[in-house]
């Protein structure tokens, strides 16, 4: 039976060392490209906690833990979920490359050449990447990455939360892996 959630439970449980080192991790990596909402980065820990992902990466002017806001949203994720900051998503692209042969990068955008995050053929290792709150993906890095995903709206508003819009492509990518 699972542990009933509770605040208690929620804000004040934090794993051991020994059972940090045990977490499978999966060969999702998560960029932040000038995300700067600290409550949104914060979210995107607890997202990488959910689904044991190797690494959050934090470029450009995004905060970096120790930060209180992040700290508050991410009911302390932050503290275990692998992490690290790097001066420029171009970088963090190069790197995971040269580490990752093999690995698909896509980044969750609306642009011209935007495919329907449904449409996608996901395999590990995959990174998936997301832009600032108000500017979004670069052009720049957008010719980086592997593919550019977008999720349809059919409201009058056109976007969604980075968050959340990252949270519904990566439960999309685990589905199929």
């Amino acid at each position: 039976m699972k542990q009933k959630l509770n605040a208690k439970f929620l804000r004040y449980q934090k794993p051991t060392l020994e059972q940090i080192k045990k977490i499978p991790r999966q060969p999702v990596y998560i960029i932040l490209d000038n995300v700067l909402d600290t409550y949104n980065i914060g979210a995107i820990f607890r997202l990488a906690d959910a689904v044991a992902a190797c690494e959050v990466i934090i470029c450009g002017r995004g905060q970096t833990p120790p930060n209180i806001k992040i700290h508050r949203a991410a009911i302390g994720t932050q503290e275990w979920v692998p992490w690290r900051y790097q001066e420029a998503a171009k970088k963090a692209i190069s790197l995971l490359r040269k580490n990752h042969p093999k690995i698909k990068i896509f980044a969750i955008e609306q642009s011209a050449q935007s495919l329907d995050y449904r449409e996608v053929n996901y395999s590990f290792p995959l990174a998936l990447l997301i832009g600032n709150e108000s500017y979004g993906v670069s052009k720049e890095i957008l010719e980086l990455v592997d593919g550019v995903l977008e999720i349809p709206m059919w409201g009058f508003n056109i976007s969604l939360n980075a968050m959340v819009s990252l949270a519904i492509v990566l439960w999309k990518a685990m589905e199929e892996n």
